[in-house]
């Protein structure tokens, strides 16, 4: 539980928690836009709070954990998506070159459609990994096989 929700829990407003701590409003403020916060600051809230500072101390890296994931989590599908667009346009442009060298060799067969083929499988397949069409082996597998390997039960 953060700061806001346990000042909003004792009911009191930020000028009140600012008061009975002794510290600055702004400094309130500051923290509860996720600013870290002095140890002094630390300690002050967990007196007023009457819990130990080891547990709001926890309470703050496991916020920021939680922020980090979350960031690093969209950052990892946006360049899962830059990857499946830049397969894309690789495709499309390795595939046209192969059916124009195919008709200024030998117009006769056509053998350019079989690489199309095959790596159009992979392209749909890429695609649908991505954007999460079919998700087999989505963040709920990944967790239950975690859980599986550690032997805990979910």
């Amino acid at each position: 539980m953060n700061i806001r929700k346990r000042r909003l829990q004792k009911g009191w407003s930020q000028e009140q928690l600012a008061q009975l701590s002794g510290l600055n409003i702004r400094t309130i403020q500051r923290i509860e836009r996720d600013q870290k916060p002095s140890l002094e600051s630390l300690n002050a809230l967990a007196a007023v709070f009457e819990i130990e500072l080891s547990e709001l101390q926890g309470e703050q890296d496991m916020h920021k954990t939680s922020q980090i994931s979350e960031e690093e989590r969209a950052i990892s599908y946006v360049r899962d998506i830059k990857g499946f667009y830049s397969h894309a346009i690789t495709y499309c442009l390795v595939i046209t070159l192969l059916f124009i060298i195919n008709f200024s060799v030998n117009s006769d067969y056509i053998w350019a459609w079989w690489p199309m083929l095959g790596w159009g499988i992979g392209l749909i397949s890429h695609g649908l990994n991505v954007f999460e069409v079919f998700n087999l082996f989505g963040p709920n597998w990944e967790r239950k096989q975690i859980e599986k390997r550690l032997g805990r039960k979910l």
